[in-house]
């Protein structure tokens, strides 16, 4: 059919071109000549015209006509059913339509069918679809190919898609709000207080929930559930959850630490399924540090939005004592402890498990801290070397073959410093064992433990040693921990918070000074964290790697094959800290030459979350600290993966402020 356009173009070309030379002849004295030339122009398009009519006529007859084929009942059974059909040449050109499609589009035959709905491109592709979703103005259309033929079939899905979207928008959306901190405020804090935040929190959390369209119902003094549908939820979140900000302003205003988590489920029209994924969303969201959203659609994974705050530490000190009573009742039914740390050990994760190591035998359980054979920070090693024979008769350590060994039935299993299998000393260890306990300062991230009889997760503690010292003093009986013990432990804070900089409270000054009175030596302190002149070299060899990306991000990817130990690298991102106007920073090296193990390790002043800037790259850690790492990876495509992830975050703060204003 383009064919036959493209003639008629040329014939009328080739008779403007005869009548042109007619008039120039005339205008030049021959007009006989141009007479006789205007005669044969006049004759050809009398003629012309007459085959053009032939042509009209019988294209119209060499159509091909449904209901000659399949009858009169099923052409109007297609009209009715919305179905569409096609038949085209080599060129893609329809060369017929049923009249389904005729009435809709009287110009399709001839035309192009790939400038008629894009998709369809792909039903022509070598590798193509068999089917494709085409739109075309208020219509929508499902289009298919006949193997082996040139026919297609197009049916009308446009109320279906007006129906899934109608059913889509009207799906069940369960949502808890919970304003943290907000308790303690009400325990403690005189009326007047408690009735500003009332009016500068409470109030407008409400009035926000409510002008969205929520259904709401307050279940207690810091805890609403609202009953949203889709259509609201997608408001919600193309306002990128605005009402954290407002919480967040109008307490730093008030000098209050209250912040505010939300969890959202949905996904299914099941009350009791969604009943628990939303307590599970906000037990997620706050134990990630609260000031953020937690939402999960039903066989999806869990989303993260927010938390830009530090962790605050609760004021009560009653979740202490419980959580000190339950780990002493669990370890009290178990006939033996086992106490497994992280991966590449640190002074926290030692110190902690020294700590549980004497609690359990205070409570006369068999006792083991599986240690042995794993990889150790250096400087840990210097000080377990420096106190081997003191540790070395109140201690059992042993590796994970002799652990699993020994387990029984009735054993448990105690993670300290860490809450991911994958990332234990004793993976096999936590798979086997009946009952497992998690104590950890860091925030929630993918991979939790399954079945944890207890978790005691403390985002806004420094460290696990602060929640393990805090423990001691609400245990029945005296602990004895040594000096040694003592002197680990207060090693674990002063590293994890870098010598008192970063991530503290005043909880952690009374835990350092608790353990100081346990006979923590600081001179010891300061003796094993000074550095070898191999480890100041090394690390003066990573931070020449580092450049500065966006005025505010420090990033040292280091491209010789050094393979420096992941503390190694934590200690270069904290001193990359201490350059004016920098506010995180990154290095990036290969740890180890086989399978190509890349790791990222982060550290923030407080203003920039790194935990969701690794979480986005399938890491994990805390809000100030965090890393990542990856088998077979390059330094350098992990460079330019943070580089576009930090990109983003900034495009996206960026729009939340537009839309703030």
């Amino acid at each position: 059919m383009e064919r036959l356009e493209n003639f008629k173009l040329q014939l009328i070309i080739v008779m403007v071109a005869q009548l042109l030379a007619a008039i120039i002849l005339f205008m030049c004295g021959l007009q006989q000549i141009a007479l006789i030339v205007a005669g044969v122009v006049i004759v050809n398009i009398l003629i012309v015209i007459w085959i053009m009519a032939r042509m009209e006529k019988e294209k119209k007859t060499t159509d091909l006509d449904i209901s000659r084929v399949l009858g009169k009942d099923a052409k109007e059974a297609l009209v009715f059913g919305k179905i569409g059909l096609i038949t085209y040449d080599d060129q893609y050109c329809a060369t017929w339509v049923n009249d389904f499609l005729e009435e809709r589009y009287p110009d399709l035959v001839g035309r192009k069918l790939t400038g008629w709905i894009a998709a369809i491109k792909e039903l022509f592709n070598d590798d193509g679809r068999e089917v494709v979703i085409g739109s075309l103005g208020d219509y929508v259309y499902e289009i298919s190919r006949k193997e082996d033929t040139q026919v297609l079939y197009v049916r009308d899905i446009t109320e279906i898609r007006n129906l899934q979207e109608k059913y889509h928008n009207n799906g069940i959306v369960v949502g808890l709000l919970q304003l943290d901190n907000y308790a303690e405020y009400q325990q403690y804090e005189d009326e007047a207080i408690l009735s500003n935040i009332n009016t500068r929190i409470r109030q407008p959390l409400s009035e926000w929930a409510r002008e969205m369209g929520m259904f709401t119902r307050r279940l207690r003094s810091d805890r609403i559930l609202v009953l949203l549908d889709e259509q609201i939820y997608e408001k919600v979140k193309e306002s990128k959850f605005s009402i954290l900000n407002t919480v967040r302003a109008n307490a730093e205003e008030m000098d209050v630490s209250i912040t505010l988590s939300m969890a959202f489920a949905r996904g299914t029209n099941d009350y009791v399924v969604l009943d628990g994924m939303i307590n599970e969303l906000i037990e997620l969201a706050q134990s990630r540090g609260g000031d953020q959203v937690a939402e999960r659609e039903y066989g999806h994974s869990v989303h993260y939005y927010g938390g830009k705050s530090e962790s605050k530490s609760n004021r009560s000190k009653v979740r202490v004592r419980v959580m000190s009573q339950t780990i002493r009742e669990a370890i009290i039914d178990s006939d033996q402890v086992f106490i497994v740390g992280h991966q590449m050990m640190d002074f926290d994760c030692m110190g902690a498990a020294l700590c549980m190591s004497r609690i359990a035998q205070r409570c006369e359980r068999k006792t083991f801290v599986v240690s042995q054979d794993c990889a150790k920070d250096s400087q840990l090693e210097d000080a377990l070397a420096l106190y081997h024979d003191a540790l070395g008769v109140r201690h059992a350590f042993i590796s994970e073959d002799a652990a699993l060994s020994q387990l029984q039935e009735n054993d448990l299993v105690i993670m300290v410093d860490h809450h991911v299998p994958s990332q234990s000393t004793g993976v096999r260890l936590i798979e086997k064992a009946g009952k497992v306990i998690v104590i950890d300062h860091h925030r929630r991230s993918a991979g939790f433990v399954a079945g944890a009889l207890v978790t005691y997760l403390e985002s806004g503690a420094s460290s696990a040693c602060e929640l393990m010292t805090e423990m001691l003093s609400y245990q029945p009986s005296r602990v004895d921990i040594s000096a040694e013990e003592a002197t680990i432990m207060y090693l674990g804070i002063v590293v994890d918070t870098n010598r008192f900089k970063m991530r503290t409270g005043s909880r952690t000054f009374e835990a350092a000074a608790t353990l100081k009175k346990l006979g923590a030596d600081p001179i010891t302190t300061e003796n094993v964290l000074s550095e070898r002149y191999d480890q100041f070299e090394e690390k003066t060899q990573i931070a020449k790697y580092a450049k500065l990306y966006r005025e505010k991000y420090m990033i040292a990817a280091v491209t010789e094959e050094m393979y420096p130990q992941r503390p190694l690298m934590a200690q270069v991102a904290d001193t990359l800290l201490t350059i004016r106007g920098v506010e995180a920073s990154f290095v990036i090296a290969k740890t180890s030459k086989e399978n190509d193990v890349v790791a990222v390790s982060s550290r923030s002043r407080g203003n920039v979350n790194v935990q969701t800037i690794m979480e986005r790259m399938q890491g994990g850690g805390h809000f100030t600290a965090a890393a990542l790492q990856r088998t077979h990876a390059d330094v350098m495509e992990i460079e330019k993966e943070l580089q576009a992830t930090l990109d983003a975050i900034e495009e996206e703060n960026k729009d939340e402020s537009n839309t703030a204003e």
